[in-house]
């Protein structure tokens, strides 16, 4: 079999068998597709060692410079290629790769050799002890509770545009979902007449149940009443929640707009994206005494270990009020 025949097995084997969401399997695609153009320029070393003994045997005079044979066998693949591969993309001259973007490549490319091995289309799998670059710790960015209330006043307004922000900023902080998870929202999965909670579909299709608070149901109502049937009118029907301005379906890169130009309306000279809400929403019930298991479920995180790393940002605030508060701190 060869090397895209095997890509292509495993796609179809994380898309259908495991479920992942289209934009996964799109991520693991690009990696794999820059791995397998990468083995493509490396000799293969068993037919370089084929020609050469062919040449120590009395083969032709040309035999010992002919050019190795480029990989195209799965078997060819050894630890060292996976090991070559992962300083390449650190090494690169175009555009070397952040430690990240290496993990994140390596964790696909691993995946792979693992289905690979498992459907015995190889003895050995190469790739079990390649170990990805030391990630330095990054803190999510959240921002106040004040400078989000400065955000959220930002949408203030009673025309369409301003209703229809506002009710989308309010749910995007009230429930601290994903921008994908909200923009694809249609209207059924909103009923007003018990509207305490949402149906989110998060990565790999997984389904939540998140509360959703008095200010993002009054700002949900609000724009279901006064503004959807307007911006409905001016486009094909669509059973969207959150629309534009032409009456079709908020993309995330619309959603990324309205925030950014809220933020600049209240002053905020902080970066402020969609998923700062979500850190920032994360960050507030931790710092408000949630269980970071109650918030691992709100967020959709498949392991609490992610969900910790908030943990570290309010114990930075609580070091930070320390220092500034206590006589004998500094």
């Amino acid at each position: 079999m060869t090397i895209a025949t095997a890509v292509d097995g495993y796609l179809r084997h994380v898309a259908v068998e495991r479920g992942l969401a289209a934009n996964t399997v799109a991520a693991y695609r690009r990696d794999l597709g820059l791995y397998t153009a990468w083995l493509a320029g490396q000799p293969d070393s068993d037919a370089g060692d084929a020609v050469i003994a062919g040449a120590g045997a009395g083969a032709g005079a040309g035999a010992a410079d002919a050019p190795a044979r480029p990989i195209t066998n799965l078997r060819a693949i050894t630890r060292h290629h996976v090991s070559a591969f992962v300083q390449y993309l650190g090494l690169r001259p175009e555009s070397p790769l952040t430690a990240a973007s290496i993990a994140r490549i390596l964790s696909t490319v691993r995946g792979f050799h693992r289905f690979l091995l498992g459907e015995g289309l190889v003895e050995t799998d190469v790739a079990h002890d390649s170990k990805p670059p030391k990630l330095a710790l990054r803190l999510p960015k959240a921002i106040s509770i004040e400078q989000v209330a400065a955000l959220l006043a930002a949408t203030d307004g009673d025309d369409v545009q301003r209703l229809r922000d506002k009710a989308l900023l309010e749910l995007l902080y009230a429930t601290g979902a994903r921008v994908s998870e909200v923009v694809d929202l249609n209207v059924d999965d909103v009923r007003l007449e018990d509207f305490d909670s949402v149906r989110l579909t998060g990565k790999g299709d997984k389904q939540r149940i998140v509360p959703v608070g008095s200010f993002a149901r009054a700002a949900v109502s609000d724009y279901l009443v006064r503004a959807r049937p307007m911006l409905s009118a001016r486009g094909r029907s669509t059973p969207a929640l959150f629309l534009g301005l032409r009456g079709q379906r908020v993309s995330r890169q619309n959603a990324w707009l309205i925030i950014r130009a809220a933020a600049e309306r209240a002053g905020l000279t902080v970066p402020v994206s969609p998923h700062t809400l979500r850190h920032s929403f994360a960050t507030h019930l931790l710092a408000g005494g949630a269980d970071v298991r109650v918030v691992q479920e709100l967020l959709g995180h498949s392991s609490v270990a992610t969900t910790q790393i908030y943990t570290l940002v309010t114990a930075d605030t609580l070091r930070d009020m320390y220092t500034l508060s206590h006589p004998r701190a500094r």
